[in-house]
């Protein structure tokens, strides 16, 4: 049932039609965009689930180009946090990703249109910025401090914008920046000045980058769907005037 309301999602997103979803709109925008990128033409309407595809194109969203390459890249980041940052073993990392490329469940949901790929990449994506933030605490301030530090809010705002679930590693990173500013405050060779600049660092590309980010995946989605669709209802007034396709389009609207 979820590839056939997801796969519906994408295909409003290339018809450019407004609907309304308890999802962030990420990962149906990503959806949508490889399914316009491999030629699929938003026709087929997904009623309901083992409906024949018939001659519609629909491989590019099922996983050729978006959900076998994400959960490919998932094994190589599983193996990454495994190896590079946390036990350091080469056996536990390589263990770690044939535990995940067998997986049965994994396997499974790279095969359909589902958000589920697209989520466990932004989250094990956000993990893994964070871990290798933490491996460069002896040289703050870097550039590849820095780059790491902004790629975890890149991944934030990923996470969060694909499900609202994401709100989990969300709380991961929040506690483990937390512990490292307690850390950093306890350090009595750190000046107050200094330990301003870190919590400002983190401010900016923890809280502010993501919800900058958060923000402009939705201003995406309202300038993509600009006709009207079965998502109207749930809006004001004014906001329908603005849908090409709508009962109210260019309709002067009191305040």
């Amino acid at each position: 049932w979820d590839e056939t309301h997801f796969g519906k999602m994408g295909s409003y997103y290339i018809n450019r039609t407004f609907f309304f979803d308890v999802h962030p709109p990420l990962g149906k925008m990503l959806i949508g965009l490889v399914g316009y990128l491999s030629g699929y033409d938003g026709t087929f309407p997904f009623q309901k689930p083992g409906d024949r595809y018939e001659q519609h194109n629909y491989m590019g969203m099922r996983g050729v180009r978006l959900y076998r390459l994400v959960s490919s890249w998932l094994a190589l980041l599983f193996f990454s946090i495994q190896m590079l940052e946390l036990s350091k073993s080469l056996p536990a990392a390589l263990l770690t990703a044939f535990i995940l490329i067998f997986d049965t469940g994994c396997i499974t949901l790279s095969q359909y249109i589902l958000l589920d790929p697209i989520l466990m990449f932004f989250l094990m994506g956000a993990v893994l910025s964070m871990v290798k933030c933490n491996s460069c605490a002896d040289r703050p301030f870097s550039a590849s401090w820095w780059f790491w530090l902004s790629l975890t809010g890149v991944n934030l705002a990923g996470a969060m914008g694909v499900k609202f679930v994401g709100l989990f590693v969300v709380l991961l990173v929040g506690l483990n920046t937390v512990y490292d500013l307690w850390d950093l405050l306890g350090n009595l060779s750190l000046s107050l000045v200094m330990f301003g600049k870190h919590l400002l660092a983190r401010v900016l590309c923890l809280i502010l980058l993501p919800l900058a980010l958060y923000t402009a995946i939705f201003a995406v989605h309202f300038t993509v769907l600009n006709k009207s669709g079965p998502g109207d209802g749930f809006f004001s007034s004014a906001f329908q005037s603005q849908l090409i396709g709508n009962n109210l389009h260019n309709v002067s609207v009191p305040e």
